[in-house]
């Protein structure tokens, strides 16, 4: 009786080999491109707030992964910031994030409540503000009626001549409820009403016709300049 003979299958590594490197490959091609860095960050449109705590807010001050890194969570973390209204974080070429800041712009220190007001109407105490800027000082009470106005009105104030502003206080007369005095940081002083009080943006352009006279300029009806004796 003939004996059988069982032919043993060779296993056929080189191939198998092959495929396992094409594999590793693959995967950590995978594994490198995901956890590329970001190699650089675009901060936008901020005067107010420090890019810097844009960075540390949106959680990629230490550059991490660009792939791994969520918009959307970067977006909801930077809102938190009471500087901020909006903000738009978009990814670009060669790992780069771009991110689009529309800011809540500070406009006065409200004395009475010892608050910072921004221009959406939020308040927040001075005691956590969380950056340096220029703003002035409310020094007295405003009714709630003419405060929601006052608010609107500040809110149109150029960003160099509010800077110009010292205190602000609420000066009605008989004639008009919705008179304010503002200090400014160079002596003088000025009378605005609410219905007039994007005149103080043209405070540069008076300035210059003063010849370095100092006193009270009169927006609020008249628009003349009494001197100080």
């Amino acid at each position: 009786m003939a004996k059988k003979v069982v032919k043993k299958k060779k296993l056929k590594l080189i191939p198998f080999l092959i495929v396992l490197f094409i594999i590793s490959g693959l995967s950590f091609g995978v594994y490198y491109l995901l956890h590329m860095p970001i190699r650089n960050l675009i901060v936008k449109n901020t005067t107010y707030i420090n890019d810097d705590l844009i960075l540390e807010l949106g959680g990629v001050k230490d550059y991490p992964s660009f792939w791994l890194t969520s918009t959307r969570e970067m977006e909801e973390n930077i809102k938190t910031s009471p500087y901020v209204i909006d903000v738009d974080v978009k990814r670009k070429f060669f790992h780069v994030l771009e991110i689009d800041v529309t800011e809540n712009k500070p406009l006065f220190i409200n004395n009475s409540n010892q608050s910072v007001v921004f221009s959406d109407k939020t308040e927040i105490p001075v005691s956590e503000e969380i950056d340096t800027f220029r703003v002035p000082r409310l020094i007295n009470y405003v009714p709630d009626n003419k405060y929601k106005n006052f608010i609107k009105d500040m809110a149109n104030i150029k960003k160099d001549i509010l800077g110009k502003i010292s205190d602000i206080e609420y000066k009605p007369n008989d004639y008009d409820k919705d008179r304010f005095l503002l200090y400014m940081d160079d002596g003088n002083m000025v009378y605005l009403t609410l219905t007039k009080f994007d005149m103080i943006n043209y405070y540069n352009d008076v300035l210059s016709q003063l010849e370095n006279k100092k006193g009270i300029l009169y927006l609020d009806s008249g628009n003349h300049f009494q001197i100080k004796e």
